[in-house]
Formats: C-alpha cells, structure tokens, sequence
C-alpha cells in the first residue's frame, strides 16, 4: 500500500524541507499545501493542493485522504488545534512542527481523545524543539538521577527558513514566561540574562538569552527529577541578539505586541539576513547539557550537533519521525512531545541515516 502524506503549509521554508525529506526516506505520495494556487514541485513524488486552513470542508476531505497528517503552517502561536481535533475524527495519525507553549499547551489537551482513537500525534518535531528534546533524552538516560538541563540554540542568519520564523521569533518576546527553576515555576523575562555557551566548530563560544520554547515546558513533566530547565537561544552575527535584546528590552510593548509592528519588524530583519546569510550561513548548533547523580556522584553529560541548515535540519527532524510512523516502527498513542515518544536508538538510528552527527561526552 502506498501511503499517503499529507503537509500543511509544506510550501514553507520548512513545510517543503520535511516533504524532500519524506521524498528522500520513503515512498509516500506527499501533498504540500499553500493559500494560493498554480505552484509547481521540483519532485514528482511531491504534489501540491491549494489549501486554505479556515476552509474546514475542504480540509476535512483532505485529512481524510490520508494517511499522515504534517503540521507546519506556523506560527503556532495563532493556531487553534482544528487540524489535530479533525485528525483524531477521522483516525489519522499527526505531527506537527509546533515551537510555542500556548500551541503545545492546547494540543497536550486531547491526549485521551487521540489514545482512545488509536491515534499516534507528536507533537515539537523539528530541530528545536525537536532533534534537541531528544538529545536532552539521550543525555538524560546517561545519568541515573538527572536534576538540571541546560539547553542553548544558535542559529546562523535566517537559518534558511524564511520571514515566518522571523515572526516568531519577535512574538516570542511579547510576554514573561515561566519556567522550571530550583523545583519552581517562576517568570522570566524573553532576551535577558545573556550567557556565553562554548559550541562546535564554527561557532565556539556565542551568547545565547533566555527564550520561551514548548521544552521548557514540556521537558520538566517528561523527567519528574530534573529540578531546573534553562532555555536559551542566540543569534550568529552577534549583533543580531543585541538587536533582539533591543527590541525586548527597549522598544516600547506596542511595537511587539502589535500585528503591524510584527510584520514590520520580521521584514526588516529578513532583508538584513539576506545580505549577512552571505557570510555567515544558515546553519544551526545545538547544546544539550544535563547535570545529575551517576554511580553516587555529581556527573555532567553534554551533547552537541551542528548542521550546516537550520531549515534542512528541521526537515530531517520531521521527516525521521514521519518515516518511522509510516514503517509502523513508532507508535505512541495519544497526544505527547517527541521526547517522550521516541526512543533513543530509534533517535540515533535515524540521524545516522540522514549524516547527522550527535557528539556526547562526559
């Protein structure tokens, strides 16, 4: 049987990096959809359907045309959970690229609905959250008592995904946020507390902020011992996170808190990283370190990964997941983050196959 996969918003930056990397892994027919008609695919295995979410019927009929559903018409933090209540209607199994707490917060809702339909939804694919709630997994199982997790993120320019993470990444600012410290949910402000994070070649030791992210949420309820969680996120030229750090910290609210302003500022910093992509690249590192008790002692465990794409890397994320869904090698029933869904030599196998290189030491 042919198995059919279908991508919402896989005309995107990383809506169409999953689709080549479903084309790459498997044999599905993929459909990508988009608002706007008379698009044409590079891939034959790749088709493409007009497709606009508000359109329930329509949508309707095309969930239940398949046998996958891939969410990825961000950002998140405007979506209702219409695709993945209609999903557990119809029996379909779901993913998502979801990258904000209100989202994920919502979608964790219909566990029991999704469990009691047999349905497998994971949600936070991608590289982070994603391929970095796994490397946190992964480090956590070195450890037989893990109490902290430190996780950074440095992207390169636009990361090669285009004006929507932009938007998301300044609708990230708009509010405090609570997060997991000493074995206490308290409020921390977006962009403060710059830290110095040394990473892989060719980043080395780059400032990194605090930034709100569904694994600051979900990471403390998917390891109960863990006592502190700390994301952080940062920007290579540097001078993109002062930038940033302005637009949190000093820029009045209403220009952050506005649509108009949001859209303002996403276009401005894209036209900017259009230029600056030239020399620093698109590329990601991730830093997953976890502090806890091994063999009676205060250990460290660190992992790391650089790859040269962010927007190809989040489809490497994605499409993993999806491939082994579709090869009926991961089941997971009801609604859950990919770290606790997916085990970690399934993690491992599936990186391998796609080159990418997860470096852990003591």
């Amino acid at each position: 049987m042919t198995h059919r996969v279908l991508i919402l918003g896989g005309r995107g930056r990383i809506g169409y990096s999953v689709a080549q990397d479903i084309a790459n892994h498997t044999q599905a027919e993929i459909t990508i959809t988009g608002r706007t008609a008379n698009h044409e695919t590079r891939d034959e295995q790749i088709q493409f359907l007009a497709l606009d979410l508000a359109d329930t019927e329509k949508l309707r009929e095309a969930i239940s045309n398949s046998n996958l559903v891939i969410h990825c018409a961000g950002p998140f933090h405007y979506r209702d959970t219409n695709v993945l209540q209609i999903c557990i209607e119809h029996g379909i199994n779901y993913i998502d690229v979801c990258d904000h707490r209100s989202y994920t917060n919502k979608a964790l809702q219909y566990h029991e609905q999704a469990a009691n339909a047999g349905v497998t939804a994971i949600i936070n694919t991608g590289i982070f959250p994603g391929i970095s709630n796994s490397m946190v997994r992964q480090c956590v199982e070195q450890l037989d008592i893990p109490e902290e997790i430190h996780l950074s993120y440095v992207v390169s320019g636009s990361g090669g995904a285009g004006v929507t993470v932009m938007r998301t990444t300044f609708l990230g600012l708009q509010n405090p946020f609570e997060a997991w410290i000493d074995g206490k949910w308290q409020e921390v402000k977006p962009y403060t507390k710059r830290e110095a994070v040394e990473f892989p070649p060719p980043y080395g030791r780059s400032g990194v902020y605090w930034y709100d992210m569904p694994e600051t949420f979900t990471l403390p309820k998917a390891f109960p011992t863990v006592k502190s969680v700390i994301t952080k996120f940062g920007s290579v030229p540097d001078f993109y996170n002062h930038l940033t750090w302005i637009a949190a910290n000093i820029f009045p609210k209403s220009w952050i808190q506005n649509p108009g302003g949001i859209e303002f500022l996403s276009y401005v910093s894209h036209f900017m990283t259009d230029v600056t992509d030239n020399f620093s690249g698109i590329g990601v590192a991730v830093r997953s370190q976890v502090t806890g008790i091994k063999d009676g002692e205060k250990k460290v465990y660190c992992a790391t990964l650089v790859h040269e794409n962010t927007a190809v890397s989040a489809g490497c994320g994605t499409g993993s997941i999806a491939q082994l869904i579709l090869e009926e090698r991961l089941k997971h029933l009801g609604v859950a983050p990919v770290e606790s869904a997916l085990p970690t030599d399934l993690f491992v196998e599936t990186m391998d196959n796609r080159g990418i290189k997860i470096i852990g030491n003591w």
